[in-house]
């Protein structure tokens, strides 16, 4: 199953369960993290069948990557300012509020954590590619105004921009600065900059 069908939205009471799965699924991380997570907690707490849910996602390791999908597609949607350093600051100031607030921490944490089961890793590595792989559009645009040089990696700057915010928030806990997602990106966009014209 690919990440575009686990993630469909359909109207009606299937829109209805798909929800209810979901805030459940989150609950269920929330307390329990990636390793106590299973699809027979989530159908109890959510009042659906284990059926329904098996029907819908097929496995454990689909529903954990579309539930963290969807939590940070509502959280952190990818900004379109017009310009690649609004983007990133804007993009950096969405990561940190979502880090400072309890559930997205705590969705955080269920994101790095190290986990023996190959199909959970997997699972979660699949959430990260799928995350990078939509933010890089910031990049690319940047690419294609000039803003950025033509061989600008976007996944290393997106790593960047991001991973000194979640080092803070899941490594030392210490509080974010509010001014700490600007910087950040003013200091990432210094190293992959386009040379101005006439320098």
């Amino acid at each position: 199953m690919s990440d575009n069908e686990i993630r469909r939205r359909p109207g009606g009471r299937a829109a209805r369960v798909r929800k209810a799965v979901l805030d459940a699924a989150v609950e269920a991380l929330v307390e329990g993290g990636t390793t106590r997570f299973s699809i027979a907690d989530v159908a109890q707490r959510a009042g659906v069948n284990e059926t329904s849910v098996y029907r819908r996602w097929r496995t454990r390791e689909n529903l954990l990557v579309d539930t963290m999908l969807t939590a940070s597609d509502q959280h952190i949607p990818v900004p379109d300012t017009g310009s690649v350093r609004g983007d990133l600051r804007a993009f950096a100031t969405l990561v940190a509020t979502y880090l400072a607030d309890p559930l997205g921490a705590a969705l955080a944490r269920a994101a790095v954590l190290t986990v023996d089961d190959p199909e959970t890793a997997e699972a979660r590595e699949r959430f990260w590619r799928t995350r990078i792989e939509l933010a890089a559009v910031m990049i690319e645009r940047g690419i294609a105004r000039g803003e950025l040089r033509p061989t600008t990696d976007p996944r290393v700057t997106l790593e960047a921009l991001i991973a000194p915010l979640h080092s803070r928030v899941l490594m030392t806990r210490t509080p974010l600065p509010d001014d700490l997602p600007h910087a950040l990106a003013d200091l990432v966009l210094d190293g992959v900059a386009a040379p101005e014209k006439g320098l």
